[in-house]
């Protein structure tokens, strides 16, 4: 099993926490963005762009445990920027794990394995490394030569150590379905907990803009990746996000259940797309005008079917219906009888 038994029981006992109170609109994941700096150029990333004196700026421990404690998600992700840069980083982790959330700390693993003392094995911290495919994909999608085999060795060394790792991978129009299935097995034999994967989202200024998947085509790729999957393969995420990348499943957008706390505050409306920023997380969730975003309802959301808008949805269905419940653990026990 990809997550342990600890996290799915606080994850499903916290949602259905919410429906018994009538919670129409509740976060699932706090994406903490605590920095925008990275130590690498990707050539679909966004996030890096910004001027110098914004790229300099960093988030305060305090401002992250406020916000977390704001927003009561359970599970907290740590994108950027590379968050392995922040001087206070094994500070705001340490603070998150005491208040027993669960933290994805999310870093292309360039500074891992020197950084591993600042940080305690726990059931509540995972490292989650930036992997996009196999030698060759992963290092041109990074720019970088030599970047996959230090991940690699990184890897390595936290699973020594008792460290809960998974892999986050994001995929783009021109990947080999073979190659991506070759990729999971490489991952597997590593040894890793489990994988999440996405698509990639088109960042207006993100450099490479020709790669980026149209709707149809995501569903199409994801089909030949994912069917007859094997037994061995371990996702870190919702079997119905899955089903719903190749096109088994269709969801509207729920961007209020992965909000986005930053350097400008609560990103207004997700993690993908900048409409202003609200000052509180109650300010996010009742003065946004949600029906204006999603697929059919905005033009930037025409292709977007990324997990920080759909994962939320997917985990929604399984506690909403007894259909979608029993997906869910068809799909969980029996992967490969979907």
């Amino acid at each position: 099993m990809a997550v342990p038994v600890s996290q799915m029981y606080t994850v499903a006992t916290y949602v259905l926490a919410q429906k018994l109170k009538g919670v129409k609109r509740y976060p699932l994941v706090l994406m903490l963005e605590p920095l925008f700096r990275c130590n690498l150029a990707c050539a679909g990333c966004g996030k890096i762009q910004y001027p110098d004196h914004v790229l300099d700026k960093r988030l305060t421990p305090e401002q992250c445990w406020t916000a977390a404690e704001e927003c009561g998600a359970p599970i907290v992700s740590i994108p950027g920027g590379e968050p392995l840069i922040h001087p206070e980083m094994p500070t705001i982790v340490k603070g998150l794990v005491e208040r027993k959330k669960y933290v994805y700390l999310c870093t292309n693993a360039i500074l891992l394995e020197r950084k591993l003392d600042d940080y305690t094995p726990s059931k509540y911290l995972t490292f989650s490394i930036h992997m996009d495919g196999l030698r060759e994909e992963h290092d041109i999608a990074v720019c970088r030569d030599g970047v996959y085999e230090v991940a690699v060795r990184a890897i390595k060394a936290a699973l020594r150590r008792g460290f809960r790792v998974t892999t986050n991978t994001t995929l783009f129009d021109d990947a080999d379905p073979e190659r991506v299935r070759q990729f999971f097995d490489a991952m597997m034999e590593l040894g890793v907990e489990g994988m999440m994967i996405s698509p990639g989202y088109s960042y207006q200024k993100a450099p490479d803009q020709k790669n980026f998947l149209k709707r149809q085509r995501t569903r199409e790729l994801f089909e030949r990746i994912l069917h007859a999957p094997k037994k061995g393969w371990r996702f870190n995420q919702s079997p119905l996000f899955l089903d719903f990348l190749m096109g088994k499943v269709d969801y509207q957008c729920t961007p209020w259940g992965n909000p986005t706390y930053n350097i400008f505050g609560w990103q207004k409306p997700c993690y993908l797309l900048q409409d202003g920023y609200a000052a509180t997380f109650t300010e996010l969730i009742e003065d946004t005008n949600w029906d204006n975003y999603g697929t059919g309802r905005n033009e930037k959301c025409a292709d977007c079917m990324v997990h920080c808008g759909y994962e939320a949805s997917a985990v929604n269905d399984t506690f909403s219906t007894l259909r979608g419940f029993g997906r869910t653990v068809v799909a969980t026990l029996m992967p490969t009888a979907r």
